[in-house]
């Protein structure tokens, strides 16, 4: 059964045939295809094409093909090419020739438009709940082992030292991001097509709003053209997976490192670890490097679907059957990713006393120490070169910043000669402990005492928010 072939002589090359064929993948839109139907349906009703009983039985016909795809039990006939054909058959086994009235005022350009637009819809709300969960673990983490002490870098390199809950809930920042981003993307995807025809709009006077308020969507496209073309919102939702992939990989890349013996930060579950086929002693986070490497795959579907998209014409083109593999795979694997961390960040265990040991090598505290001395009135630049002047002292003599002696302090504030508050602070008997003080990973925190610093203070207030927030959209549902 071929819906186009009134014009055509004799059967297609098989070749052919099996290179347009569709349905092995299309398929997944079955269930959008016959909502989309069902709705269609009672919109050629409203408009007269069909009668009370007509709808009434193609309605109850596509329901029953509803129930029989989300029970798993229909067949594909590979032979028909694609979903829209395999189902208007199916409906045609069921009710008769009436199934033909099926796509009158519909074109599958704009069928597989609207299809492709409700899927999208419908997974994206999974996608969301798939991230509230992410998010849920982090906060869990963080607040279970969230006051270990966590060597903050930059360039990879010692900077200052941080609560491991403050880097735990900048990954919460992240997912609320793309929370945000998958959204505004469900947004704009969320116009209804139908009606659209092939190109130039349906023949009939068809109530297209009422249609799409049916279907749940926002409103219609405004132009046929553009509504049977446009694939923006599937790019939309690719690149919004994309960084959301690329945030997961972030880190993959960190709990990677971390669980190395040489770090020993964390220990990553059994049940998230794999062994070597070869070599007895190995463990290996093998979900985070998984998630890692797919990061690549989901960021080449976002590159395919752009150079997919540069240079077609309007309006639709057979180019955007290929739409679909890219959307559907980077769906999937970013949910399942955000399964898989989820899971991983829950069950990891915190070696609280491996962290700070690392927290406090590098000389991470020399910041805190030059603070200190601008809190007591020397000019910052002043300050830094004091403290940087200490650092090197203290790496020569392999000490640390706090056991460096008093004397060496006085002499390095009393060469600063140009700066009379740090002559004066050379004979204050006090400053070897504000040195100290300064030089200790607690006071260091401590000090950045700002909106959305690592002092301890503001990570509680700031942990405190984000459980709040994710228990109230717990509650709503």
């Amino acid at each position: 059964m071929r819906l186009w072939g009134g014009r055509f002589e004799g059967s297609s090359d098989q070749r052919m045939a099996d290179f347009t064929r569709s349905i092995d993948l299309d398929r997944e839109l079955a269930a959008d295809d016959l909502l989309g139907s069902i709705a269609h349906v009672r919109g050629l009703g409203r408009a007269g094409l069909l009668t009370t009983d007509e709808v009434d039985r193609l309605v109850a016909g596509l329901d029953g093909l509803r129930a029989d795809v989300e029970a798993g039990t229909i067949s594909w006939n590979p032979a028909l090419e694609d979903v829209h054909m395999n189902l208007e058959a199916a409906l045609t086994e069921r009710i008769g020739p009436l199934a033909g009235k099926v796509h009158t005022g519909r074109s599958r350009n704009d069928q597989v438009a609207t299809d492709l637009r409700l899927w999208l819809r419908r997974r994206l709300g999974a996608l969301d709940d798939a991230l509230v969960a992410f998010e849920r673990a982090l906060v869990t983490l963080a607040e279970r082992d969230g006051d270990a002490v966590l060597p903050g870098t930059t360039h990879i390199q010692p900077a200052q030292p941080v609560l491991l809950a403050h880097h735990l809930l900048a990954y919460v920042e992240m997912a609320e991001r793309d929370r945000g981003r998958l959204a505004d993307a469900g947004r704009r995807a969320n116009l209804s097509p139908l009606g659209a025809g092939a190109l130039a709009g349906a023949g009939f006077p068809l109530d297209r709003e009422a249609t799409a308020t049916e279907l749940g969507f926002d409103g219609v496209t405004a132009n046929s053209l553009d509504a049977v073309s446009d694939r923006d919102f599937v790019v939309e939702a690719l690149g919004a997976i994309a960084l959301g992939m690329v945030h997961l990989s972030r880190l993959a890349e960190e709990i990677t490192w971390w669980s190395n013996p040489r770090f020993g930060f964390v220990r990553v579950a059994d049940a998230f670890s794999t062994g070597s086929s070869m070599m007895p002693n190995k463990k290996n986070p093998d979900p985070a490097e998984l998630v890692r490497g797919r990061a690549a795959r989901v960021i080449g579907a976002l590159a395919g679907m752009l150079a997919l998209l540069k240079g077609l014409p309007l309006a639709y083109q057979r180019d955007l059957q290929e739409d679909k593999a890219p959307l559907f795979d980077a769906v999937a694997t970013y949910e399942a990713s955000l399964g898989v961390m989820a899971g991983l960040v829950e069950t990891l265990t915190i070696d609280h006393d491996r962290m700070r040991a690392a927290a406090a090598e590098g000389f991470t505290t020399a910041t805190a120490v030059a603070d200190a001395l601008v809190r007591r009135g020397v000019a910052f630049r002043t300050a830094h070169h004091i403290v940087g002047t200490l650092v090197a002292a203290a790496e020569n003599a392999g000490i640390g910043l706090a056991a460096v002696p008093d004397r060496l302090v006085r002499d390095v504030l009393g060469a600063a000669v140009e700066e009379p508050t740090a002559l004066a602070l050379a004979a204050d008997p006090e400053i070897g402990a504000i040195v100290r003080d300064g030089a200790g990973l607690d006071g260091a925190l401590a000090s950045c005492d700002v909106i959305g610093g690592t002092a301890p203070v503001r990570v509680a207030a700031a942990l405190a928010a984000a459980r709040t927030r994710l228990t109230t959209e717990a509650a709503r549902g």
